[in-house]
């Protein structure tokens, strides 16, 4: 698991993340932090099981994607900006603030927006590791499924 992290950090161009393992049956792996300097990987005993080492390299490269396409940062972001948007929102739309029920309609309005942008983003990060993974391992005529 160490050589696999070490070797993907590498064909990223990123520092090498904390490793860990989790005793566990199921197929499951990720990672997380805020930059490449900060960040963890794991992986499940049962995914190191079930799975060959070019399996694994990819699921690896495609759980590490988000850190060098710098996701965290970008959801950070998404997530303040939804937040500011929520807000606005409850001081014009009048959320509680005595106007007519009637004035809450741009609040959902805006709200409903936020949550489509955001889940958008989400959305296509995920794609775009989907596509980093096979590319970053390396391996030959693995493609993203589509």
């Amino acid at each position: 698991m160490h050589f696999i992290v070490e070797e993907q950090a590498r064909l990223s161009n990123l520092p090498k993340p904390k490793v860990y393992v989790i005793l566990n049956d199921s197929s499951n792996a990720f990672a997380t932090g805020r930059n490449p300097s900060h960040t963890a990987v794991a992986a499940t005993t049962g995914i190191m099981r079930v799975l060959s080492r070019d399996e694994l390299s990819a699921v690896l490269a495609h759980e590490m994607a988000p850190v060098g396409n710098r996701d965290t940062l970008i959801m950070t972001v998404a997530a303040a900006m939804a937040g500011a948007i929520t807000f606005l929102a409850m001081i014009f739309g009048g959320l509680g603030g005595g106007r007519r029920s009637g004035d809450n309609g741009a609040m959902v309005g805006l709200l409903v927006v936020a949550i489509l942008v955001r889940s958008a983003i989400s959305r296509a990060m995920e794609y775009q590791a989907d596509s980093t993974g096979p590319r970053t391992a390396g391996i030959p005529g693995l493609r993203p499924m589509p």
